[in-house]
């Protein structure tokens, strides 16, 4: 992420803003539809303050209320005109794809090993990674191939 973020706009999550609702899903949205480049939109942190917020919260509403949100925010970018996705994290691409209602994903070429574009429909592209799969440039690259037909 940190060299993705050298180069492009990111923004960080704060799980607290999600769940007391000080973020919403159409901000990050409207957000990321502003930006140039290939935004980022992160929820990773500290181990410290993750735990923090799982103890204030729960380690469950915590999680799932992330994993919500990015759902959430994949919905509207797509209803924004977004083609392509990149979706990093296990947990959270499973919610993406729930969120999106996918059911059909046709693998094409590999980003990087373990990692394909997957084309969700002719108008969606998409990958998803979990946290061990991907060099150091794999956002370069993924948004690279996703843009290919």
């Amino acid at each position: 992420m940190a060299h993705h973020i050298a180069h492009n706009p990111g923004r960080e999550i704060i799980a607290e803003d999600v769940i007391d609702g000080t973020l919403t899903a159409q901000d990050l949205a409207d957000w990321m539809l502003s930006q140039t480049g290939v935004p980022i939109a992160y929820s990773s942190a500290d181990p410290d303050v993750v735990r923090a917020v799982q103890d204030k919260f729960g380690t469950h509403r915590a999680s799932s209320a992330i994993e919500a949100f990015m759902a959430d925010v994949a919905g509207r970018l797509t209803a924004g005109g977004v083609t392509r996705l990149i979706t990093a994290g296990g947990e959270t691409s499973g919610a993406v794809v729930e969120g999106l209602d996918l059911h059909t994903l046709e693998i094409g070429p590999e980003i990087d090993p373990g990692v394909p574009v997957l084309r969700a429909s002719p108008n969606l592209a998409v990958a998803l990674k979990s946290g061990n799969f991907g060099a150091v440039d794999f956002f370069e690259k993924a948004a690279q191939q996703l843009g290919q037909p």
